[in-house]
């Protein structure tokens, strides 16, 4: 049975949370008081990211302190501190000036969860750069197409990546006029030059350019279910909501070990996994090995992380394993644990307590948001499978779409329609690369439509329902996908659910259902009755599902969320589209 509600004490809480009253802080709120925390550039110079997150802790008294902490897959470990990662990044800022790579030219990286990607990361902020990083497992095509869209002049990457894959795509991508290979240290020729060789060249050190915050910093590709992946911009100003979600939701106190499982090849590891947690001053973990939930259990318990933010196909992993890491190792400095990539499900939210000793933090954003928009706060009520309330200085509505660009916003409780937002907070996109159109269509009357239908409860929690383009219609009924999975979910033989409409010529769609059983359990056509009648009995027969099948894995994208498209194109033989960001 789930709990309507998780009460939060003070007493029970490890440490007191940086947001203590909702309501007043959010009342209390400006923008002007979260940039004024943050440093800016000498000499009215502006606002860096990375002179925020590295310079000013590395010429105070932080100079010491671990800011990174990377762990090899092979078992080897590297730590920087913020002094030396001010040292490396100066150093590869210094590379790029040296080789022509201006103010707003992208820098693209494809590599791995290396300490050269971070430090890369840094260096172009400093420059003035655009990074853009994309995910190591892309392949040639989708490489292509966001190298070119992007108008790259710089690649970081390795050697095998260069050969395996960049290589044979150089002909056609005349603006890529340098590859950096980070594991060799000779240049090798025809083309490629050594990272290392140029390093150790390069001077430590480095005066960053005027930098408005209004310069754009970051471009992350976000796929789209066809065509051309669509490049949201951001600027350096985005870094107040980074600062600022890390402080609330995040709850970063200086002593805090932070571990973002998330690779910056997804926005989730760019602004979480390196400028939120050094932008506080705390030391991060990075992994570079792919998910081991026993690893993850050892790497929880020594490196005494106490803040950890993850995902939800993470969770749903242990969940079917069996595995309850607080019964294999000390999580005794573990004080926080959020998730984000896909709607947690309420049962995840109450196995957080038994398996970890504490519930998991929902939280909500997008690519285009650039940081978290609505969370569970940690001294809030988390209302399992609830989104939470809004960040302060964020205003969340549900909106019902009225043609002409024009938009009512709901004031009644739990109605359903689209989550807006209005526009204005730092780390808003600022376009669609070369697709001004597009990003136009994304704002209507004083709004940004996300794309995704919610509710909000009479006490100002969100509930999500589903991306407007999964929502299923059947007999009248609109129904999200994620309800659906959510009731599956609770019976104890599910591990995993997937939803999607299926076209019926009587009823419009039939809500069907693709299930992953928990070890121990087999498919059955018994199984399959009771699953049935178990979601009749929990959502009703205009919600349940009609259809279950079984499979062993429920496709997902690397950054853990459900790919129900794909579930639809196999369901009917259709073309399966980019299938790059398919996880193993």
């Amino acid at each position: 049975m789930l709990y309507n509600s998780i009460e939060k004490h003070l007493d029970s809480l490890k440490k007191a949370p940086n947001l203590l009253e909702y309501a007043d802080t959010r009342a209390t709120f400006s923008w002007e008081t979260i940039r004024a925390e943050l440093p800016r550039l000498a000499e009215g110079r502006g606002f860096n990211i990375a002179h925020a997150a590295v310079d000013c802790h590395a010429g105070g008294r932080l100079r010491d302190h671990v800011a990174l902490q990377w762990l090899g897959s092979d078992d080897t470990s590297r730590t920087f501190t913020y002094g030396e990662l001010r040292a490396e990044s100066n150093r590869f800022a210094n590379i790029l000036a040296d080789l022509g790579i201006g103010k707003g030219d992208t820098v693209c990286t494809l590599a791995g969860r290396i300490p050269e990607l971070y430090i890369g990361a840094l260096g172009v902020f400093k420059n003035t750069s655009i990074f853009c990083p994309l995910f190591s497992a892309f392949g040639p095509e989708p490489i292509f197409q966001r190298l070119s869209k992007g108008e790259a002049k710089l690649l970081l990457t390795t050697e095998r990546l260069y050969r395996q894959k960049v290589s044979q795509l150089m002909d056609r991508l005349p603006a890529l006029r340098y590859v950096l290979l980070v594991d060799v240290k000779e240049h090798p020729g025809g083309g490629p030059m050594s990272l290392p060789k140029l390093m150790e060249a390069a001077s430590d050190v480095y005066t960053i350019p005027p930098t408005d915050p209004e310069d754009i910093a970051l471009l992350h590709f976000t796929s789209g279910t066809t065509g051309m992946p669509k490049g949201a911009l951001h600027a350096h100003s985005a870094a107040l909501t980074h600062y600022m979600t890390g402080k609330y939701v995040m709850d970063f106190h200086p002593e805090d070990i932070f571990w973002c499982t998330a690779d910056p090849g997804w926005v989730t590891g760019t602004s979480y996994g390196i400028i939120a947690p050094l932008l506080h001053g705390i030391t991060n973990i990075v992994d570079e090995a792919d998910f081991d939930a026993m690893r993850w259990c050892q790497i929880l318990a020594s490196r005494q992380v106490s803040v950890w933010y993850t995902a939800p196909t993470a969770i749903r992993r242990f969940m079917r394993l069996g595995i309850e890491p607080a019964q294999a190792v000390d999580l005794g400095h573990l004080r926080l644990i959020h998730s984000v990539g896909e709607p947690l499900n309420p049962e995840a939210v109450i196995w957080g307590i038994k398996a970890l000793g504490l519930p998991i933090h929902d939280n909500w954003w997008q690519t285009e948001t650039g940081g978290i928009m609505i969370a569970n706060f940690p001294a809030m009520a988390i209302r399992p499978g609830s989104m939470g309330r809004p960040l302060p200085g964020i205003e969340a509505a549900i909106v019902q779409r009225l043609g002409d660009d024009r938009v009512r916003v709901v004031e009644e409780a739990d109605v359903q329609g689209d989550l807006a937002l209005r526009p204005g907070w730092p780390s808003m996109f600022r376009g669609y690369l070369h697709d001004e159109e597009r990003y136009r269509k994304c704002f209507a009357g004083g709004w940004y439509l996300t794309g995704d239908l919610a509710r909000r409860d009479a006490d100002g929690y969100f509930w999500f329902v589903g991306r407007a383009d999964d929502i299923i219609k059947t007999s009248g009924h609109m129904v999200g996908p994620f309800e659906v999975e959510s009731a599956l979910m609770e019976h104890p033989a599910v591990a995993e659910v997937g939803v999607i409409g299926k076209p019926d010529p009587l009823i419009g769609e039939i809500v069907k259902a693709f299930v992953a059983l928990k070890p121990g359990r087999l498919p059955s056509d018994a199984l399959r009755l009771e699953l049935l009648g178990f979601a009749r009995k929990k959502l009703g027969s205009a919600v349940a599902p009609k259809e279950i099948d079984f499979q062993q894995n429920i496709p997902k994208n690397k950054g853990g969320k459900i790919m129900r498209r794909l579930l639809k194109a196999r369901e009917l033989g259709l073309p399966e589209g980019d299938l790059s960001t398919l996880e193993d």
